[in-house]
């Protein structure tokens, strides 16, 4: 029988069980996928504490991962863009911590030969909300736009992506980060104390747009900084919707296959990096988890069925 990583239990990484799981079917418009990596996000550790269960209800014993990369190796009625032995990236129907997902079709695109598993298997969740919220900010080529905590795994895709549109970006970061930042076209300032005038002294007429990927307390300065809420939009800072910015939730949403394509055609042309900062084997999910929970790394973490 395949396996699969879950956790019957709410709590650390401590609940999880690599088990045994009946083989998987794909019902019509799906796709049966043999994982050949899943990269981690903070949801799938967020969601094994239960901090995400205001957010969606799971039938426990339950799984993780979402990230997939693999190739396909059944296809279900009506699919006719894919077929067995297409190797595919995007986002799982079923927990991709796994040695076989589902995946609706709409949810994959073909994985280019240039672009190796574990980066394939990292592009989805970042990948797809860092593409979408800028269409939300309406980032463009002769905007200036301020990413805070630029350095995260959105930060790092929502940098690259601006910085392809034309746009200018200022990335908040810590000292360490800062070359790291650099590399990816950004120009960094320090976040803490001060930040707002660190980023006038750069940025005399303000900035365009604010992403904040943080959730430190720098709504209102982005507020300032942006010259109102319209453009200023948070991934995290859920309680300050008040202040009239914008909250995004929900990933890339429709625009994930669109996100996958403009991300892999960057990924091929030299315009865009994903740093991989680890690979763990399935049976090593809990020891990923713990690190992706560490923070402050430089890539994605990823799992190697």
């Amino acid at each position: 029988m395949p396996c699969s990583v879950q956790f019957s239990q709410y709590g650390d990484t401590d609940v999880l069980r690599v088990v045994d799981v009946p083989a998987l079917s794909p019902d019509p418009g799906q796709v049966r996928v043999a994982v050949r990596a899943s990269g981690i996000n903070p949801i799938d550790w967020k969601t094994m504490q239960g901090l995400m269960r205001d957010e969606f209800s799971l039938t426990l014993p339950a799984g993780l991962g979402t990230d997939v990369a693999g190739v396909v190796d059944q296809v279900g009625a009506g699919v006719t863009e894919f077929r067995s032995g297409d190797a595919v990236m995007g986002a799982s129907l079923t927990p991709s911590f796994a040695e076989f997902a589902l995946a609706h079709s709409a949810s994959l695109i073909k994985k280019p030969n240039a672009i190796n598993w574990e980066v394939a298997g990292s592009v989805a969740g970042a990948g797809g909300t860092a593409y979408a919220v800028l269409n939300e900010l309406g980032v463009h080529a002769t905007d200036t736009l301020l990413i805070h905590a630029a350095a995260g795994g959105v930060g790092t895709f929502a940098v690259q992506l601006a910085v392809a549109r034309g746009a200018r970006v200022i990335g908040t970061a810590s000292q360490s980060n800062f070359d790291y930042l650099r590399s990816l076209g950004a120009e960094p300032v320090a976040y803490g104390d001060g930040l707002l005038d660190r980023v006038r002294a750069i940025a005399p007429r303000g900035v365009d747009a604010v992403l904040d990927a943080s959730g430190r307390g720098e709504i209102p300065l982005s507020i300032a900084l942006a010259g109102g809420p319209e453009r200023v939009l948070t991934l995290v800072a859920f309680d300050a919707a008040a202040a009239g910015i914008q909250v995004h939730v929900g990933g890339a949403g429709s625009e994930l296959r669109p996100a996958m394509r403009e991300i892999a055609s960057l990924i091929e042309q030299g315009r865009l990096t994903m740093p991989i900062w680890r690979t763990y084997p399935l049976a090593q999910t809990a020891a990923a988890l713990d690190a992706s929970q560490s923070g402050h790394l430089h890539g994605k973490i990823v799992v190697l069925p």
